[in-house]
C-alpha cells in the first residue's frame, strides 16, 4: 500500500500550495539524481515525492485525494504516470529550473554552447601615487585579452568552409546515457560540448575561432580613489564568443605608499620636528604639503605627542571634491649641546624662576 501522500511531502493536510511546494523542493533536492547516482533507494523517493505533489498541488486531484485516498476510482491521471526522470523533470521543470541551471534534469540547461556568448569580465591592478589621489591623472595600461579570430569572426573554420554537425552527439553537446530509472547527462567529448566540429580549420587562429590580442588603454583616475576603488571600463574586457558582447574591465586601484604622508580615509598624517625654544615659545614656519609649502602656527607650550592640523589640505573624496586634513604628529628636539652663551641664559632663567639646576653642564646635554 503506498504511504500517505501527506506523510510523503511531511505537511498536513491543511498545507497551502506554497508549504507543499516548499515540501517538495526541499525533497527534490535530497533525492535528485545529479546529487544519489545508482541509488535505488534515493530513485524510489525521489517519484514518490513527485507523485505525491502531482496529486496534491491539483485542486481537483486533491480533493478526491481526500475524499478517497489511494483508492479514488479511476486514480489521479498523472501523479501514478511517471515512468523516468525525465517525465519528473517534464512536469515540474520550472521548481527544478530554480536550483538546477534552468532545465531540470541532469545536464539541465546545460548543451550546446555554439551560440552567441558574452566574453568574460577581466581584472587589472592599477597602482597609484598619493598625489594621484589628490588630483586625478590620465595612466596607460597595456595587458592581453582573447577576442574572436578576424579571419574566421570566431568559427574556427577555415574561410569559405562551415563547422559540421557532429556526429557523435548529433549537435547537442550532450551525450545521454539510460542508467536504470535515470537519465544520465555528459559533455560529450568529440565536440566538447560545442555541437559542431570543425573539419577544415582557420589557420591564425587554429580553428578554436580566438585570437590573443594586447591592448593599450587610457585610464581616467579620478580624484579621491582608494584602495580597492574599482573603475569599470565597458566592453573592454575578454572579447564575446559567436558575435555575443564584449566582457567589462574592472581595474583596481591600488594606491602606493609615501614617504612622509599615511593616509587614513581623506586624512594625511605626517611627522613635525620642532625645537624646544619653538614648543615653548610658540612659532610660524613653513612645512610641506602634498601640494606645497605652507605655513603652520605652532602655539607656545606644544609638546611631544601633540598634534597640529592644517585644514583641507588632505584628500578628497571620490564623491566630494571638499579636502580632508593634514595631521602633523609633533615632536620636540632638544639639543644635544648648547653653547656657553645658550646654557648661561638658560642658568639665568632657572635662577629666576628658582628652578633647581645642575651646577655642571654635563647630564641631559651630554658634556
Amino acid at each position: 500500500m503506498p504511504r500517505d501522500y501527506y506523510e510523503v511531502l511531511g505537511v498536513d493536510k491543511a498545507a497551502d500550495a506554497s508549504t507543499l511546494k516548499k515540501a517538495y523542493r526541499k525533497l527534490a533536492m535530497k533525492f535528485h539524481p545529479d546529487k544519489n547516482p545508482d541509488n535505488k533507494e534515493a530513485e524510489d523517493k525521489f517519484k514518490e515525492a513527485a507523485e505525491a505533489y502531482e496529486v496534491l498541488s491539483n485542486t481537483e486531484k486533491r480533493a478526491k485525494y481526500d475524499r478517497f485516498g489511494h483508492s479514488a476510482p479511476g486514480g489521479f491521471g498523472g501523479g501514478q504516470g511517471f515512468h523516468d526522470a525525465s517525465d519528473i523533470f517534464s512536469a515540474f521543470g520550472d521548481i527544478f529550473g530554480d536550483f538546477f541551471g534552468g532545465a531540470g534534469g541532469p545536464g539541465g540547461g546545460r548543451g550546446r554552447r555554439n551560440g552567441p556568448r558574452r566574453g568574460a569580465d577581466l581584472r587589472y591592478y592599477l597602482d597609484v601615487e598619493l598625489k594621484d589621489v589628490l588630483n586625478g591623472a590620465k595612466q596607460q595600461i597595456e595587458f592581453d585579452s582573447e577576442n574572436s579570430c578576424g579571419k574566421c569572426s570566431g568559427s574556427g573554420a577555415k574561410s569559405g568552409s562551415t563547422p559540421a554537425t557532429c556526429n557523435t552527439c548529433g549537435g547537442a553537446g550532450q551525450v545521454i546515457r539510460q542508467q536504470g530509472f535515470f537519465q544520465m547527462a555528459s559533455t560529450c567529448h568529440t565536440c566538447r560540448g560545442e555541437g559542431q566540429v570543425i573539419k577544415d580549420p582557420c589557420a591564425p587562429c587554429q580553428g578554436t575561432g580566438r585570437k590573443t590580442v594586447h591592448k593599450k588603454l587610457m585610464v581616467n583616475v579620478p580624484a579621491g580613489v582608494d584602495v580597492g576603488t574599482q573603475l569599470r571600463l565597458t566592453d573592454e574586457g575578454e572579447g564575446g564568443y559567436k558575435g555575443g558582447p564584449a566582457g567589462d574591465l574592472y581595474v583596481e586601484i591600488r594606491v602606493k605608499k609615501h614617504r612622509h604622508f599615511e593616509r587614513q580615509g581623506q586624512t594625511l598624517f605626517t611627522k613635525l620636528e620642532i625645537t624646544y625654544l619653538q614648543a615653548l615659545l610658540g612659532a610660524e614656519i613653513d612645512v610641506q604639503t602634498l601640494s606645497g609649502s605652507e605655513k603652520l602656527r605652532i602655539p607656545n607650550g606644544t609638546s611631544t605627542g601633540g598634534q597640529l592640523k592644517l585644514e583641507t589640505e588632505g584628500l578628497p573624496s571620490i564623491r566630494s571634491s571638499r579636502r580632508g586634513d593634514l595631521v602633523f604628529e609633533v615632536t620636540v628636539k632638544f639639543p644635544k649641546k648648547l653653547a656657553k652663551k645658550e646654557e648661561s641664559l638658560l642658568r639665568e632663567i632657572a635662577s629666576l624662576k628658582n628652578e633647581e639646576v645642575s651646577e655642571s653642564s654635563k647630564g641631559i646635554f651630554g658634556f
